[in-house]
C-alpha cells in the first residue's frame, strides 16, 4: 500500500504574471478553491496519507492555506457560519502534510529529489501541483490499481494532439490491455516526425526508490535543469514500467486560456451558480456570433 506521495510547487508561474509576482501559481483559484488544494484533494481520495510539497521562495501562502487558521475558525463559529468552519477545517485534516524547500530551481527531476530523504524506501506517487484533473476515479487512485497488480513505476497518459507533441514528454510503448502500455523509452519533446506516438506524460507518477539513484546521476540539460524524463529513460532500462492512459481529462492550466477555460468549466458543476451562468454563456454566445 503506497502512503506517500510527493507534490513539486516551487516553480515561478511566470506566465501568468502579474498575478503570480506576490502569490504562487498553484494557489490561483479554480472557482473558489487553489489549484493546489484540488491536487491534495485527489491524492487524499487516493487514499494518500502522507504529502510532501517541494516549495521554493514566495510560496509560503501554501504552508499557510494548509495549516490551521484559529483567528479565522473562530470568526465563522462566532458569526454561526458552521458550514464555512467544517470546510476551512477540513483543509489541514486532508493528510499530513510536510514542506522542504528546492533551494535551486533546477527542473522537476531536482524537484522529485529533494523528496529523497522523506520517502525513504518506499515507493511513491508524484502530482504536479499545477496539474489539475477531472476524473470520477481520482486519477492517483487510477495509477495505484495497476501498481498493485505489476508493482512496478507507472505513469499517467494522455492522447495529444500529434501535431503538438514537441510540448510533453511522450512514451514509446507496446499496448498490452485496454489503456495500458508496457514502456519501451520515454521522449522529451520529440518533433513531430520523429515522436513514436501522441501520448504524452499527464503529470502523475508512482516510482520506486531506485529512481533517487538515476537523478543523482542525471546531468542538467537545457536551461540548467534536471529533466525527470531522463532519469526514467535509465530506469526503464533496468525495470519494467507502465503507462496509463487517463480515464478523464487533464485540464490545461498551465496557460492563461486554459486556466480560464478550466474555472468556467468548474463552475458550471457548482449548483448554486451553474443556471445563472449557463444563461449567461449563452447570451455571451449570441453577441459574439452578432
Amino acid at each position: 500500500m503506497i502512503r506517500k506521495a510527493v507534490i513539486p510547487a516551487a516553480g515561478f508561474g511566470t506566465r501568468f504574471l502579474p498575478a503570480t509576482k506576490s502569490q504562487p501559481k498553484e494557489m490561483l483559484p479554480i472557482v473558489d478553491t487553489p489549484v493546489i488544494q484540488y491536487v491534495v484533494e485527489e491524492a487524499a481520495a487516493a487514499g494518500i496519507t502522507d504529502i510532501l510539497m517541494v516549495i521554493g521562495k514566495g510560496k509560503r501562502a501554501i504552508e499557510e492555506h494548509f495549516d490551521r487558521s484559529f483567528q479565522l475558525e473562530a470568526q465563522l463559529a462566532e458569526k454561526g457560519n458552521l458550514d464555512q468552519l467544517e470546510q476551512i477545517k477540513r483543509i489541514s485534516e486532508l493528510a499530513d502534510i510536510h514542506f522542504v524547500w528546492q533551494k535551486q530551481l533546477r527542473g522537476l527531476g531536482d524537484a522529485v529529489y529533494c523528496s529523497r530523504y522523506h520517502v525513504n524506501d518506499e515507493p511513491f506517487v508524484v502530482l504536479l501541483g499545477d496539474t489539475l484533473m477531472d476524473a470520477a476515479t481520482p486519477a492517483a487512485k487510477q495509477l495505484l490499481d495497476v501498481f498493485e497488480k505489476y508493482n512496478e513505476p507507472v505513469v499517467l497518459l494522455e492522447e495529444v494532439d500529434p501535431a503538438r507533441v514537441s510540448r510533453y514528454g511522450i512514451i514509446d510503448g507496446q499496448q498490452i490491455s485496454e489503456g495500458l502500455y508496457k514502456v519501451k523509452d520515454f521522449v522529451e519533446k520529440p518533433e513531430p516526425d520523429e515522436a513514436p506516438s501522441n501520448l504524452a506524460i499527464a503529470g502523475r507518477y508512482i516510482l520506486t526508490p531506485d529512481i533517487f539513484e538515476l537523478l543523482a546521476q542525471t546531468k542538467p540539460g537545457k536551461g540548467g535543469e534536471i529533466q525527470l524524463t531522463d532519469a526514467l529513460r535509465m530506469l526503464v532500462k533496468q525495470r519494467p514500467m507502465y503507462g496509463l492512459k487517463l480515464t478523464g481529462k487533464r485540464c490545461d492550466i498551465g496557460n492563461k486560456e486554459g486556466f480560464v477555460k478550466t474555472n468556467i468549466e468548474f463552475a458550471l458543476k457548482h449548483p448554486d451558480m451553474a443556471p445563472n451562468l449557463a444563461e449567461y454563456i449563452k447570451t455571451l454566445a449570441k453577441k459574439l456570433e452578432g
